[in-house]
């Protein structure tokens, strides 16, 4: 079987056996950054190598039929065995809807057959989206979802959705009851296993994947070639010495201020094995790169760092197979290890256009930290990741993280379409979008995100 990485790669990045026009074509498409605009690639070829990821799509139904004012309708499905997956959320109909209720789920675990606790399931996710008006926002096969819950290796669930119930006004007939709020329609459980990378089992962390070698996985790699060698799994860490190097090459001699951090190690999507036939063809891109906005995925903590790259999968999956997305939303993942994870495909270094903070995608980049952090305190690896990514992208911008800029609304619940809005640049999903998102206690940490950012840039 021959993967992603053949023998005629050679140390050199290039890919001796792809033949001179599709070189070309590579080489093409890796030197495109125009604003908001789409490159459409080459046709993809068959894919080989690692196994694939899958989604099974569960409708719920009625649980307990609703009697009197008081009672709250319930939805929910059972499976005690059957269904391979490591993560779950659950989608509905109309993206513009919300979820007014609770939801509750708790999953058997393969191998030893053990349920699990009950656990919530964060309802809250509407402020994540691409911006309203965009293609990608009028796309039919968006849907309205819940924050992904990673629960890892498991076959079987039980959920159970009940809607929110509220006083009915005085003034009424049946005023002082309670009445449920109606569920959105065309609720279903999102089952996600996120299959393998293709790496050996036991190989090291470093071992070249045999992924699939298809166009699209060739464009997404080559539009890190600016930065690093063709088919790389991680952009290296540099010095802050070679960093300005390098940022007098991409922005050219004419910049004079050096105020950029050191640019951090980044595994790239061929580093944490995405599946490049599940987006869409080609990139979109804004303009620059004025803002940050930090976000946490909801997805709970129950994870180890060594899956990190299965929880990545699974995320993905969600939003491009579940949600309807065109790809992931973020442009960055970060482990609470403060591991830096390259998201939505384009080029760690362009102004990737993302789907991160509805209403703020445009000339901004999305950080998620994969967790829950209502509660939860970040590790200082975590801030000390967050730290280093701002000072070295929003450095290759000439943005400084402890300053303010100015984003216009492209529209949303805290921000009317075309308001000019001044935000922090490194700002709190928060900020853009009524949301508990980022979660208070990692909301708390941006500050000093902000400070030690501003210090690795020099300022």
């Amino acid at each position: 079987m021959r993967g992603f990485f053949s023998p005629s790669l050679g140390s050199s990045g290039s890919f001796r056996s792809l033949g001179a026009p599709l070189i070309a074509t590579v080489l093409a498409l890796s030197s495109l950054s125009l604003p908001a605009t789409t490159v459409t690639a080459v046709p993809a070829a068959p894919v080989t190598g690692g196994i694939p990821g899958s989604t099974r799509s569960l409708p719920l139904a009625p649980l307990t039929r609703a009697r009197g004012l008081g009672a709250a309708p319930e939805q929910g499905v059972y499976r005690a065995d059957g269904e391979r997956f490591s993560l779950l959320g659950v989608v509905w109909d109309d993206p513009g809807a919300e979820l007014r209720g609770r939801i509750q789920v708790r999953t058997r675990a393969a191998g030893t057959g053990a349920w699990s606790g009950w656990q919530d399931v964060e309802t809250h996710n509407a402020g994540h989206g691409p911006d309203p008006g965009t293609a990608e926002a009028a796309s039919p096969r968006v849907r309205g979802a819940t924050a992904p819950l990673w629960v890892g290796a498991s076959e079987g669930v039980d959920v159970r959705v009940r809607a929110a119930s509220v006083r009915l006004p005085d003034g009424t007939r049946s005023a002082g009851a309670r009445t449920s709020v109606p569920l959105p329609s065309g609720l279903r459980l999102e089952l996600v296993d996120p299959g393998d990378d293709g790496t050996p089992p036991g190989a090291p962390a470093d071992a070249p994947h045999t992924g699939a070698d298809t166009a699209a996985a060739r464009a997404a790699s080559a539009a890190n070639t600016d930065v690093a060698g063709f088919g790389a799994l991680e952009i290296p860490e540099l010095d802050k010495a070679a960093t300005e190097r390098e940022l007098t090459r991409l922005k050219g001699p004419a910049r004079t201020a050096s105020y950029i951090g050191a640019r951090p190690r980044i595994v790239t999507r061929l580093g944490w094995g995405a599946d490049e036939s599940l987006r869409e063809p080609g990139f979109g891109y804004t303009k620059t790169v004025r803002a940050a906005f930090v976000h946490h995925t909801g997805s709970g903590n129950q994870y180890s760092c060594s899956q990190t790259p299965s929880v990545i999968r699974s995320i993905y999956r969600y939003h491009v197979k579940s949600m309807g997305w065109r790809d992931i939303g973020y442009n960055f993942l970060v482990d609470k290890c403060g591991t830096v994870y390259e998201g939505r495909a384009g080029g760690v270094a362009k102004a990737v256009l993302g789907a991160h903070t509805l209403g703020f995608n445009s000339d901004s980049m999305g950080i998620a930290v994969i967790g829950t952090y209502t509660e939860t305190e970040p590790a200082d690896a975590v801030v000390t990741a967050l730290a280093r990514l701002t000072a070295w992208k929003l450095g290759l911008n000439g943005a400084d993280p402890q300053g303010r800029t100015y984003l216009t609304s492209g529209g949303g619940n805290l921000y009317r379409k075309g308001k000019n809005v001044q935000l922090n640049v490194v700002s709190g999903h928060r900020d853009g979008f009524a949301t508990d998102c980022p979660g208070a206690a990692l909301y708390a940490r941006l500050g000093a995100a902000r400070s030690a950012a501003a210090d690795y840039q020099g300022r």
